[in-house]
């Protein structure tokens, strides 16, 4: 997949910055880029795939388990660094005013599920969050969230964030993913450092009208192995929505039906179909029939009739037309003349059936607008409070299933340094949680959260759980630390436009 390297230099948005924030020090660094659905038909083609079918892919969605489980031996103190001053960016709606602590906690609008098809080919969900940016559409999640890194790095398919998500309602409508910015460390080394991703969406969409179906069948293929090439190409075509693609087996028929020329020859390349064979299975050459020289109308050694079924061909005589049996050497050869018809017999093949469909859609508006947009903190000293918001699921080492992904939870409090050389994570902070892995990734950190305005900075997202006590209860969830170079990546991100899909 070709990438897009936006290098420094990169311009802050007027309108966002507090008073007196700080450039920071890394504001060279480099940014990599990755189309989602870059076209507005491939963004409603995405939408419509989640709506149809009664919102069965979302419903049968799984929490994205992988990259969740940092074993406790690789976990050790240490850690991250500022690179430059302290930085915020203000959430929308916050920026003339100072964020407090809370006792109470309500519930952020901004948090939901991003959900895509992952190398399985099935669907998976993670945590994410709405966060600022200059045309109030941008989305923070794990970069494990948004990149496969379990298939090279590619992006994962059908990508899409909807707030305030539970068990197919979506209150906000459904937002997909135009764009997503990565730090180019986490792109081409997959360096846990810098797992994050920052994505830009389309507005979003709601239905308004019923699902239109069409039926599709591919061409035959003679082995499985090819069917199932055809159908991941399909699945991997983000322009059209493919419903319950699947393979069929198709059974073979004894009865033999004509077959031209070019169909027989087609099915035994190389094959000389003057002789005797063996021609493929399935395939029928008729017993050459002898014909006299007047229905021969060639001067070729063969030809194929006008409708393309019947094969002419001639044989030299033996003992004709040679300098031998004292014939003279200009005369004449002697040919034998025959006429040839071929058959088929349908063999067992496989296909690959299913339905595309297509959905009416209505925009609700831009992300920002609906729910709101959470600030950004980088470069902040350890050991400060922070809410973590998301949706856990799955189960504890010891088979506890505290957490069933379906509603937002939260845990607190501070955070401390951390190194997790497994996952390439020399510079992370930690916090102490009770979340369990799946599901949880992605979760929002936010610090100075404000309970009436339910706003505050992101300050990291989850990228694992570990077990450090060793009582086979999940204790501890980990996040990149946000620094100068991670504003870098939110900054070139918060400055591109995406628009309507609808």
């Amino acid at each position: 997949m070709k990438r897009t390297l936006a290098f420094g230099g990169l311009v802050a948005t007027a309108g966002l910055l507090a008073a007196g924030l700080a450039a920071p020090a890394q504001a060279t660094n480099t940014v990599s880029s990755d189309n989602l659905a870059n076209t507005n038909m491939a963004a409603k083609q995405v939408a419509a795939f989640w709506f149809g079918e009664a919102k069965a892919n979302l419903l049968n969605a799984t929490p994205y388990g992988v990259e969740t489980k940092i074993v406790a031996k690789h976990v050790s103190k240490g850690g991250p660094s500022a690179d430059s001053k302290p930085g915020i960016v203000p959430a929308i709606g916050d920026e003339k005013k100072a964020a407090a602590k809370s006792k109470n906690v309500n519930l952020p609008k901004t948090s939901g599920k991003v959900f895509f098809i992952g190398a399985d080919h099935k669907p998976h969900w993670c945590s994410a969050t709405s966060v600022q940016s200059s045309y109030k559409n941008l989305v923070a999640t794990a970069g494990h969230c948004v990149y496969d890194t379990g298939a090279n790095a590619a992006t994962m398919d059908k990508w899409v964030f909807i707030p305030g998500y539970y068990q197919g309602k979506m209150p906000w409508g459904i937002y997909v993913g135009k764009q997503a910015f990565t730090h180019y460390d986490y792109d081409v080394y997959e360096d846990g450092d810098r797992d994050y991703a920052f994505v830009t969406v389309y507005d979003g969409v709601l239905p308004e009208s019923a699902t239109a179906n069409k039926e599709y069948k591919s061409d035959v293929f003679a082995t499985k192995a090819e069917a199932e090439a055809a159908k991941a190409k399909l699945q991997a075509d983000k322009s059209t929505v493919w419903s319950r693609l699947d393979i069929v087996e198709i059974k073979g028929d004894d009865q033999a039906k004509p077959a031209t020329v070019a169909e027989f020859q087609a099915l035994n390349e190389g094959k000389d179909l003057t002789g005797d064979g063996p021609f493929a299975d399935g395939t029928i050459a008729g017993k050459p029939q002898e014909i006299d020289a007047r229905e021969y109308r060639s001067d070729k050694d063969s030809y194929v009739s006008r409708d393309g079924k019947t094969l002419y061909f001639r044989t030299k005589v033996d003992g004709k037309g040679g300098h031998g049996h004292g014939r003279h050497h200009d005369q004449k050869p002697e040919f034998k003349y025959f006429k040839r018809t071929f058959s088929t017999k349908a063999a067992t093949g496989y296909q690959v059936v299913g339905k595309t469909f297509q959905i009416g859609l209505k925009s609700v508006g831009r992300l920002g607008d609906n729910v709101g947009g959470q600030g950004l903190a980088y470069n902040q000293k350890l050991g400060k409070p922070v809410f973590v918001f998301g949706y856990p699921s799955g189960t504890h080492p010891d088979g506890n299933n505290a957490f069933t992904g379906k509603t937002l939870k939260w845990s607190y409090g501070k955070t401390f340094a951390v190194q997790a050389p497994a996952i390439k994570g020399e510079e992370l902070q930690g916090i102490k949680s009770p979340f369990t892995g799946e599901g949880a990734i992605g979760s929002s950190w936010l610090l100075n959260y404000n309970n009436g305005r339910r706003v505050g900075y992101l300050n990291g997202v989850t990228i694992g759980v570990s077990d450090t006590t060793g009582n086979n209860r999940y204790d501890t969830s980990f996040s990149p630390y946000f620094d100068g170079e991670t504003y870098g990546v939110y900054k070139a991100a918060a400055a591109v436009w995406s628009g309507k899909i609808a």
